[in-house]
């Protein structure tokens, strides 16, 4: 097992990376941002090195400045958690030229799957089905319009190098290609620093359905089931649930095993998410593969009873897949509400500042993952995520209660939250029946779905 790693990445994730790998004794190294520099993370690693300024992109996105630190602090393996660095290829393969193991797949693979174009590709290789659409790049606007005359409106824009709902426009008709493939492309290349886009068909009103892969060195894989993320506005998850309400047992098996299959076929090591759309006649189509934890990672924890971080760091560190993991068998339904600093009545503008005072849910399946305290100042520079709220039942209709009533617990006095919203959401019919999809929350905004009790 590893004696020491440097963790880049901020928040919540990097306090949960710091809390399993105090359980396994190994010591850590935190890297963090002027901004940061009193976050919770920061306080409780064994190290902490500053690596720049509040903007993530002269700090977190530094590549040299972390590699740095990692030798200054001499650490062994980094952990880069979601986000920032986390499926960046040339990262992955400066660490492995440092002598440094980063934790989690191989760039070759990061590269392979990272590349929307290339994902796509080699789901079609391996027989997983993926929604029609461009067989590459498209180059421009004309090109855009041809391919979708072909295969009919809608469509979606989407950036080959996207993630987390940025560079992408649905688009429904010839005239609105234009703005939409312009604008997608200049999100992706603010975002991401490739503006290459590819096409492909607008399902309507499907279900996002995402399932967790655990691989290790020894060409063992496993699925540790589904989580339904079809709760989104504008593309970023609100709600996210372990099993999904809509899955029926066989497609459940038959989205597991092709998903298994692709990740055995490309070699895949380390804790990763393939991610569906599923329409309602239970056809299902290859979206793409996140090679890192998922945000949303602990209701399958929950579910399955097991500490993903923990088996991250077990499969870096050369051990074959815990047997519990390997013999996996789900219980329970566990739910997570991401709670912003935003406020639902104002457009859901960011709401950074002091919070006065904190309470946090409790009592029985109730567990909070989160890096703020009473006294601590949500930075306007990051993700406005500042916990995440997971709650879990022996069925569906128990975790629902559950989840309402520890929203209404929780207190983060002094800034805006998303908890009024989510209240809205559970409280309603559609939710509480498990009848929702992907445009759902939108509908529900546009009071298309009655807000009622």
């Amino acid at each position: 097992m590893f004696r020491k790693i440097l963790i880049a990445n901020r928040g919540e994730i990097a306090l949960r990376i710091i809390r399993s790998c105090k359980e396994l004794g190994i010591q850590t190294v935190m890297v963090y941002s002027e901004a940061d520099e009193r976050s919770l993370p920061v306080q409780l690693a064994d190290q902490a090195i500053c690596i720049g300024p509040s903007a993530s992109s002269e700090s977190y996105m530094k590549i040299e400045h972390i590699i740095s630190a990692a030798e200054v602090a001499n650490v062994d393996a980094i952990h880069p958690g979601y986000g920032f660095l986390s499926e960046n290829a040339r990262f992955a393969r400066i660490c492995e030229s440092c002598k440094i193991k980063f934790i989690g797949p191989s760039a070759d693979v990061i590269e392979l799957m990272g590349d929307k174009n290339q994902a796509r590709a080699t789901a079609r290789k391996y027989k997983i089905p993926v929604t029609p659409g461009s067989d590459g790049v498209v180059k421009n606007e004309a090109e855009a319009l041809k391919i979708a005359a072909e295969i009919g409106y809608p469509v979606m824009v989407k950036a080959s190098a996207g993630g987390g709902g940025r560079g992408m426009r649905p688009v429904h008709n010839e005239a609105s290609m234009g703005s939409a493939f312009a604008a997608a492309r200049l999100e992706a290349e603010k975002a991401f620093g490739n503006g290459d886009m590819y096409l492909e068909k607008l399902i309507i009103d499907p279900h996002h359905i995402e399932f967790q892969i655990v691989g290790d060195s020894k060409g063992n894989v496993v699925h540790l089931g589904e989580r339904d993320c079809s709760l989104q506005r504008r593309n970023q998850k609100i709600i996210e649930e372990c099993p999904s309400p809509f899955l029926s047992d066989k497609l459940r098996k038959k989205m597991g095993a092709a998903s298994v299959r692709l990740a055995k076929e490309i070699g895949y090591e380390n804790c990763g998410t393939i991610e569906y759309l599923v329409d309602n006649d239970e056809n299902f189509y290859f979206m793409e593969m996140n090679t890192r934890i998922q945000v949303e990672h602990p209701i399958t924890e929950e579910v399955y009873g097991c500490d993903l971080i923990k088996e991250q760091l077990r499969i870096a560190s050369g051990y074959p897949l815990s047997t519990h993991v390997r013999k996996n068998q789900p219980r329970a339904h566990s739910i997570e509400c991401r709670i912003n600093a935003e406020d639902p009545f104002n457009n859901f503008a960011p709401s950074p500042g002091r919070i006065r005072n904190f309470y946090a849910p409790g009592g029985r399946g109730v567990r909070i993952d989160s890096h703020i305290y009473s006294g601590y100042e949500v930075p306007p520079y990051y993700d406005s995520m500042i916990a995440k709220l997971i709650v879990t039942g022996a069925d569906r209709e128990i975790a629902v209660a559950r989840m309402k009533r520890a929203l209404n617990e929780f207190l983060v006095d002094g800034i805006k939250t998303s908890i009024p919203f989510q209240i809205a959401i559970l409280e309603n019919a559609d939710f509480r029946n498990g009848k929702y999809h992907i445009a759902w929350v939108e509908q529900f905004l546009a009071g298309r779905r009655h807000p009622g009790k």
